[in-house]
């Protein structure tokens, strides 16, 4: 998918800080043409050109905070030494002599002044009844700011050091929306990091294949590089990536505070070896309103599925029942590993514990694939019965194709990754904005609620120049932040990797998905083992995309495609990985 394409969804939300910061700025003004005599307000004038100038990526100079006070040269150069003494500023050397500053809002100060947005914004709601009372404002007054983790995290700050990288930070990521939002915040991040940042971006193909030319070369041409979940193993292996615990604390990235399921997703033989910065399982997407107008009710299981799909067919009206990843190769590999897994199928003979299958185990190898069971036999049938109710062009439909008939109001279901729900979800002319429902994966008479984990890992190359290893440490840690995925959020993401963000209350005003993450985490319905990171998954992702494609095409039963599978996949798993 051309990455053109994506910036409808990098649109900014108008994060609360920012509304704020603008509120002030203009009340202030209105406050001092209309009020005569007036004051001046230099701290606060001062601190809201910081807070506007650090959100908007631009460089903020002593003489340009002292030309913001509004009031004379000698009396606001005296203004910005209270300010400073008040530890609300940080300054940051921008020459090596140091005689050169930019200045930053200080930790405290973010933190302080997201508390203050807060309130204000609560304060506007009460005065002037703006839309009634909210299940926020409630839990407010009810004691809800005040639990463990509800408190809103302050915007990500500025390193209290440039980072010193030659040529800049360079970072291969994946073309999806959440990268690029990432993208749009160049310049914002740019001033926190007090570098350059030069991001390139692939379809998932075409990523893992640079990521993999890239480890060949003698050093690495990039200082982080984002992994596919399911490539974590094949890429240690290889030598692609390096453990974090021989590069940093670990401990510095609260691994508590990640999602259970994303965090160990980043681990090969008990070590981990990426960051997660994307936690976006797959889920089920159905239009509520179309479901309440039938009186049908949510299709929990794969069964309802196909009956809510033949109830709400209707090609003559332009409408399908469900859209889903049938394109060749990758995106349907993809697909019937994880509907093996809503029918309790792991595709390797995976030891069973409770809420599912161990992955722990997985870098001891000597596994057989189990692709040619009756669950897997299921899991193939039930995309057979698929295939009747769903789009025309279904057999070529994959990541991006199968969300844009369901946010342009085609399709009553479908089956997609949270990071792909801003393009219903930020599209106010979308029939799906505002009336979509999410659902773990349906499942099987054998299988249980999941949520298959999808999403991407940033990691460090194992050919990445010695002298580059901490300052990329440094970055890593800012970019998977709390205060930085929270950002990401409040820019149009749909992926939330740690609790934290889930909980904090200006993100769940954002979307539904951030709570429904954090109970199904909760409820351990986020698992991986669907799709294990074992190190020829990628072979044989390749392989049922083949197979099962000619399936759906008639060529072949389903029942001769997963012995095709099943006999190529016993030579896959006893290779050697090259």
């Amino acid at each position: 998918m051309a990455i053109a394409s994506l910036d409808a969804v990098v649109a900014s939300n108008n994060p609360d800080v920012d509304r704020v910061t603008d509120f002030l700025s203009n009340l202030l003004v209105e406050l001092d043409s209309a009020i005569e005599p007036s004051s001046p307000n230099p701290h606060l004038k001062m601190i809201l050109h910081l807070m506007r100038s650090h959100s908007e990526g631009r460089i903020v100079s002593p003489s340009s905070l002292v030309a913001a006070a509004g009031v004379p040269y000698a009396t606001a150069t005296r203004k910005l030494t209270e300010v400073e003494a008040a530890g609300l500023i940080d300054r940051r050397a921008r020459t090596r002599t140091g005689k050169s500053h930019s200045l930053h809002p200080s930790a405290s100060l973010l933190d302080g002044f997201s508390q203050l947005a807060d309130r204000i914004d609560r304060l506007a709601r009460q005065s002037f009844d703006l839309a009634g009372p909210t299940p926020e404002t409630t839990d407010y007054y009810f004691g809800g700011s005040y639990q463990p983790g509800r408190a809103a995290i302050a915007p990500p700050r500025a390193l209290p050091e440039p980072l010193k990288l030659s040529g800049g930070l360079r970072i291969l990521v994946h073309g999806d929306p959440t990268f690029m939002v990432m993208e749009g915040l160049k310049r914002q991040f740019e001033q926190i990091v007090g570098t350059t940042i030069h991001q390139r971006a692939f379809s998932i193909d075409r990523l893992r294949e640079e990521a993999l030319r890239n480890a060949e070369r003698p050093k690495s041409r990039y200082d982080l590089i984002a992994v596919d979940l399911p490539w974590v193993g094949e890429f240690v292996e290889k030598g692609v990536i390096r453990p974090l615990d021989g590069v940093m604390n670990v401990a510095r990235l609260d691994p508590a505070d990640f999602h259970t399921a994303g965090w160990r997703a980043a681990h090969w033989d008990g070590r981990p070896y990426g960051v997660p910065s994307q936690t976006t399982p797959e889920l089920m997407f159905y239009r509520k309103d179309w479901f309440a107008n039938e009186g049908l009710e949510p299709p929990t299981t794969t069964d309802a599925v196909i009956a809510a799909a033949r109830h709400l067919h209707d090609p003559q009206r332009g409408r399908y029942g469900v859209a889903w990843n049938a394109a060749r190769g990758t995106a349907l590999g993809h697909t019937f590993m994880m509907t093996c897994g809503a029918f309790g199928q792991p595709i390797i003979d995976m030891p069973e514990i409770a809420g599912g299958y161990d992955t722990d185990s997985l870098a001891k190898g000597g596994f057989t694939p189990t692709l040619n069971t009756d669950r897997a036999l299921a899991a193939a049938d039930y995309l057979m019965q698929l295939l009747d109710y769903s789009p025309p062009d279904i057999l070529s439909m994959s990541w991006y194709e199968r969300v844009r008939p369901y946010g342009a109001g085609h399709v009553a279901m479908a089956y997609g990754y949270t990071l792909l729900a801003p393009y219903f979800e930020l599209n106010e002319n979308s029939p799906a904005h505002g009336n979509t429902g999410y659902l773990p994966h349906p499942h099987g008479p054998t299988g249980s609620p999941i949520a298959p984990v999808g999403g991407y890992v940033l990691c460090v190359p194992a050919n990445l120049a010695e002298d580059r290893i901490d300052d990329t440490v440094e970055a890593l840690v800012t970019f998977t932040s709390p205060g930085a995925q929270k950002l990401y959020a409040q820019n149009g993401s749909r992926t939330e990797p740690r609790y934290s963000v889930g909980a904090d209350p200006e993100v769940r005003r954002l979307s539904p998905i951030f709570g429904l993450l954090d109970q199904m985490s909760w409820r351990d319905e986020l698992q991986f083992w669907p799709r294990p990171p074992i190190p020829q998954v990628s072979q044989i992702i390749d392989l049922c995309g083949r197979e099962l494609h000619d399936m759906l095409r008639g060529i072949v039963t389903p029942r001769n495609a997963l012995d095709r599978v099943q006999s190529e996949a016993e030579k896959i798993l006893k290779s050697k990985v090259t």
